[in-house]
């Protein structure tokens, strides 16, 4: 292509917008990484054409012809971005990360001149006035009544100064957050620590295979990585006796973003901090905190303190006794140092083996990847007459990704599920759901098309991948949320499977993880790697009876990272250097130092990589207080799997989408709002 040539392209036919593959996915090998901008470009363009018919009509404002238009409207759009930050998440470079910093305050300013266009929310605004004489049936009025406030939230009512400003406000902070999430990355795929074979005595044989992989993947043939994925990360400093390694792998996974150079995210959370606050006042809000409770469960940041203050001052009462009880197992094996961060997961593993005799390198070899994956499958059968069929034909981004139809209970095709497991380089950490395409029933609708992205360790070549309990409960977990979207039954597509209160979204994934553990599943699919023989059942109980062990620190990691996210957002004071902040904020809550957060600020991508999570970072908690409870209900009846209440679960909770009120579907579901009772039981802290 010449300079200062303009590129044609057809979104009718290109690849990146009229998927051509298998199960209707696009056809990743016609994609080409250069095609992304123009493509973008066209879609941009194709966006206001659209809006702008929309508010050329001469006619009044009816659903027909502004909802429903505005609804589907910039399809071409929706399909580019959708392959986009897919491969930006899952399988980046060099190129697809310049990009993503130059197309991230792009995106933001298209949406930003969309929402703050005045013709349009006239007509938004006309209907919402209008919406009692409308006749609208449930979905469609909280459908208009949705649209109505994402443009007042968006700046549709600020004044031409105030508007200017705050689109400019939205494509900085779409700039820091591509940023943000680029330096983790460069931090985490940066730092490896490389040893050889007399350094990994004691470690046990699932851990060095993935160790021996990681370093070979790494250019080093016949040595033992320790990277930054927490499926390497967490068993080394589970189970290596040496203390001095565990030190250095704690120092870098808890400094990733702080390192300085190019990397460090200090500055970048500094700025964020500030806009927020700024768009936040702009929008009548006292703080970003309160703008972003205003349209979730909770409401307030006082009922984000009301929840998790009586929960943080349980779990430190509860890791003050188990901390004792780990400095009492080190000094009977000669270590009389105080407990480190370094050192809480070695002893803690030592004192569930002393309690209930077992520990994760005796439940993986029955924790297969394969069978856990089964499992995933066989509950949403049981529960929801779904199966998955293999498609190994399909292609998707990369080698690793596996490709399934979903069948509904008569055997027809509802959808798609895509599953990548693998941790490598060139993907983000952590674990998530996403959609290619969300399932709505509008204009002759669409299926969806959802997948499910983990970073298990890869195996050394030949053998097969082994989980932690922690990870199996990661794969129900982001099941869960695939599962929310798979089953969403609702017309409208912004109210379709996870487009819901950011409060409310955890629901799904959180309760899903409850079967896991039912008996029925681990007796039917944890079975022995090599010899097939089912887990033992005295090994079961010990997994049920050990629930609960160790949950102070689990539930200090969270509680104080949810907190710190709470304290960032409420803040009215100058935070120029919030890395002191963090630190003055956990020294008032007392946390124990032995105890680092779950998300430190420089790399609390939840928060920081972009806003999803921002001041709702409580919504995991949130979110257990309604599962532990509606598991609970099934517990009542007798049956894990009882139909009658499987039925009331899926049309209230897994199909309904945001299609109603939460609270009027919780409600629905279990007759009544739950309170935290049952999660404080199911953490063991009451």
């Amino acid at each position: 292509m010449q300079k200062g040539h303009a590129v044609t392209v057809d979104l009718a036919t290109h690849p990146l917008t009229r998927w051509s593959g298998e199960l209707g996915l696009p056809d990743y090998g016609r994609i080409d990484a250069a095609d992304f901008k123009p493509v973008f470009d066209a879609a941009f363009a194709a966006h206001v054409a659209e809006i702008e018919a929309i508010t050329a009509d001469p006619d009044g404002p009816t659903v027909d012809n502004t909802l429903v238009r505005l609804e589907l409207a910039g399809r071409p759009l929706s399909r580019v971005a959708a392959v986009f930050w897919g491969l930006a998440g899952a399988d980046t470079n060099a190129g697809i990360m310049a990009l993503e910093r130059e197309l991230s305050p792009l995106m933001a300013r298209h949406f930003s001149a969309i929402y703050m266009n005045e013709r349009l929310f006239a007509r938004i605004d006309a209907l919402y006035r209008r919406r009692d004489e409308l006749a609208l049936d449930a979905e469609t009025g909280r459908v208009l009544e949705l649209t109505w406030k994402s443009f007042v939230r968006s700046g549709a009512r600020l004044g031409t100064a105030d508007k200017a400003r705050l689109a400019e406000i939205s494509e900085r902070l779409a700039g820091f957050g591509a940023a943000f999430g680029q330096n983790v990355l460069a931090d985490e795929a940066g730092w490896v620590h490389v040893l050889d074979a007399d350094d990994i005595a004691g470690l046990p044989e699932f851990l060095v295979g993935a160790m021996a992989e990681a370093a070979e993947t790494r250019g080093k043939p016949g040595r033992y990585a320790i990277t930054l994925s927490r499926s390497i990360y967490e068993p080394f400093m589970t189970f290596s006796p040496r203390r001095d390694l565990r030190e250095i792998a704690w120092r870098a996974f808890t400094m990733r973003g702080q390192n300085g150079g190019e990397t460090d995210n200090t500055s970048i959370v500094a700025e964020t901090l500030a806009l927020r606050a700024e768009k936040a006042k702009l929008l009548g809000y006292d703080s970003f905190a309160a703008y972003k409770l205003d349209d979730t469960m909770a409401k307030t940041p006082a009922a984000v303190h009301e929840l998790l203050a009586p929960v943080w001052k349980k779990a430190l009462e509860r890791t003050a006794g188990d901390e004792a009880e780990l400095r009492r197992i080190a000094a009977a094996q000669g270590s009389n140092h105080e407990i480190a961060g370094w050192d809480w997961r070695f002893y803690a593993v030592r004192l569930r083996a002393e309690k209930y005799a077992f520990d994760d390198a005796e439940l993986k070899p029955y924790l297969k990847l394969d069978n856990i994956v089964e499992a995933c499958f066989d509950v949403a059968n049981r529960l929801f007459g779904l199966t998955f069929v293999p498609r190994p034909d399909v292609r998707a981004w990369h080698g690793d990704v596996r490709a399934f139809e979903i069948r509904n209970p008569g055997g027809s095709l509802r959808g798609a599920f895509l599953a990548d497991y693998f941790n490598r380089p060139s993907k983000r950490s952590g674990a998530w759901m996403s959609a290619l395409q969300r399932a709505h029933k509008l204009d002759g609708g669409q299926m969806p098309i959802v997948y499910n992205i983990m970073n298990f360790a890869r195996p050394a070549g030949g053998e097969p991948a082994l989980l932690s309990l922690d990870e199996a409960r990661t794969l129900f977990h982001e099941f869960g949320h695939a599962l929310h979207g798979m089953l969403s039954e609702t017309v409208w597509p912004s109210v379709s499977g996870t487009a819901v209160p950011r409060d409310w979204v955890e629901l799904p994934s959180q309760l899903y993880e409850h079967w896991l553990t039912v008996p029925q599943i681990l007796e039917k699919h944890a079975r022995h790697y090599r010899t097939g023989a089912p887990m033992p059942a005295a090994l079961i109980s010990k997994v049920k009876a050990a629930e609960t062990f160790d949950q102070g620190f689990a539930t200090v990691e969270f509680t104080a990272s949810a907190l710190m996210d709470m304290a960032f957002h409420q803040s009215g004071e100058s935070l120029d250097d919030p890395i002191r902040f963090e630190t003055e904020t956990m020294a008032a809550l007392q946390k124990p130092d032995a105890i680092a957060m779950r998300h430190r600020t420089p790399h609390f991508q939840h928060v920081f990589a972009g806003d999803g999570y921002s001041a709702g970072y409580y919504s995991y908690m949130w979110s257990e207080v309604l599962d532990a409870d509606a598991f609970e209900a099934f517990e009542e009846t007798g049956d894990p799997f009882d139909p009658d209440l499987a039925a009331k679960l899926k049309q209230h909770i897994y199909t309904a989408g945001g299609s109603a009120d939460p609270e009027d579907l919780y409600k629905a579901f279990r007759g009544r709002l739950p309170s935290p009772e049952a999660m404080m039981r199911g953490r063991g802290l009451i």
